[in-house]
């Protein structure tokens, strides 16, 4: 079988939540997307950039229902590609601004990122990635990625973009 097109990518995740109002306060009013279109009380379309949606946000199977228990299948986490470093150190700043715990924080050479929980405890990864001219390779050159401590520290010191 052929392997996919190489232009196919991942479009946009729809999530569900217990809440619609919570998960809006968190993913815009937090992290800062916008929405492009509410239906009611039970579902929201949001992103950046004015693209249709890059999250989808429903309780229509979901509405007042727990997390599924540590241990089950399903989605591990969504990651939210940042342009820039500096992008990433803001969002840093947005969660500690909340008081938003992380639930790690890493360096895998060929990016960085910082991982979290949405209220609904959906999994997150907001990273960036470096230049691929700067990917750690192996002699051969091979992709030799690795998870090492992010310093949060360092991150934060990256200065705001001026647009």
């Amino acid at each position: 079988m052929p392997d996919i097109h190489p232009g196919a990518s991942i479009g946009h995740v729809h999530l569900k939540v217990a809440d619609l109002q919570r998960a809006l306060d968190f993913y815009c009013g937090v992290l800062g997307f916008g929405v492009t279109q509410l239906y009611g009380d039970q579902a929201a379309f949001i992103s950046a950039g004015g693209y249709h949606h890059h999250i989808g946000l429903n309780t229509w199977f979901s509405r007042g229902a727990l997390p599924p228990p540590a241990g089950a299948t399903g989605l591990f986490h969504v990651a939210i590609l940042y342009p820039t470093r500096a992008a990433l150190a803001d969002a840093l700043r947005r969660l500690n601004a909340v008081g938003i715990p992380l639930t790690g924080a890493s360096d895998h050479g060929v990016s960085e990122a910082l991982y979290l929980n949405d209220p609904d405890l959906n999994g997150l990864e907001l990273y960036w990635d470096r230049p691929p001219q700067d990917w750690p390779r192996s002699g051969d050159g091979k992709l030799q990625m690795f998870t090492a401590p992010l310093d949060l520290d360092d991150l934060l010191r990256c200065e705001i973009e001026k647009e």
